[in-house]
């Protein structure tokens, strides 16, 4: 059973990555007397499981809070990038009692319109959404080509820093297994019914206090202006990082976010 007086962390990667972005701030937090709950969301990086049918992010959300409180995790923070972080922002309007903080890198929930800076735009990729929702399309023309496709999104959205070669690699290879193309599919897919689920948050922002994350050469400012009205939030631009500052500036972010963790007990 999980102690609840311990500071604990539940942290939930987005797409195309694993558990691996969370390899500099994990350690950094356990060191620094928070707990660590790394969970992977179904489909992202690995198969998911047979009963995984739903993608909404509510749903997602709903699930990983469901788990949590089996575990008897009651109390925690939410640390989301990406697709994980949507999870996390509705989760931390669902319960509360139980998100006493949350961190966003690197996202910009649906609903959303707000256009990424220009330094962002320059590098940040503005063809995968299109093609990832387009019905049929990337079924017929990914598979067998997982490196060129991955690949393409890794080092475009990570600008002129790059990432890590081996990194990159076990993204991709993770990415091949059976069943997560079509799931890594569905997180696009359900667009409409994740506009409709935070369209419906607008009138009650979030109580829980939110650091937002953002890279210069990504999403930038944006992360943090398209929460405005979403929650009160306080923001930071890593100035050489793409769209993976946890992975890109590990030092600052794991500083960062263990000194935001501690102010929000």
């Amino acid at each position: 059973m999980h102690d609840n007086r311990t500071p604990t962390a539940v942290l939930l990667h987005g797409w195309p990555v694993t558990t691996g972005h969370w390899r500099h701030l994990v350690p950094a937090l356990e060191a620094a007397g928070v707990a660590t709950i790394p969970v992977t969301l179904p489909g992202l990086g690995a198969t998911p499981a047979p009963d995984v049918n739903d993608y909404r992010k509510a749903a997602l959300a709903e699930r990983v809070r469901t788990r949590l409180a089996r575990e008897g995790v009651t109390h925690y923070a939410v640390v989301g990038h990406d697709w994980g972080a949507t999870v996390g922002y509705l989760m931390a309007s669902a319960a509360p009692e139980s998100v006493r903080a949350l961190v966003v890198e690197e996202e910009i929930l649906p609903r959303v319109d707000i256009e990424i800076p220009p330094a962002g735009r320059s590098h940040y990729p503005a063809w995968h959404g299109p093609f990832n929702r387009a019905p049929g399309l990337a079924e017929r023309l990914v598979p067998g080509r997982e490196a060129a496709y991955y690949g393409a999104f890794l080092q475009q959205s990570a600008g002129p820093t790059g990432l890590d070669a081996d990194v990159l690699h076990a993204y991709v290879e993770a990415y091949s297994a059976p069943g997560v193309l079509d799931a890594g599919l569905a997180y696009y897919r359900t667009r409409s019914e994740d506009v409709d689920s935070i369209r419906a948050l607008a009138q009650r922002p979030i109580s829980a206090p939110v650091l937002a994350i953002g890279g210069r050469h990504a999403m930038g400012m944006a992360v943090a202006e398209g929460l405005a009205a979403l929650a009160t939030d306080v923001t930071l631009v890593f100035e050489q990082s793409g769209h993976y500052p946890a992975e890109q500036e590990p030092e600052r972010v794991n500083n960062a976010i263990a000194r935001f963790l501690h102010q929000h007990p």
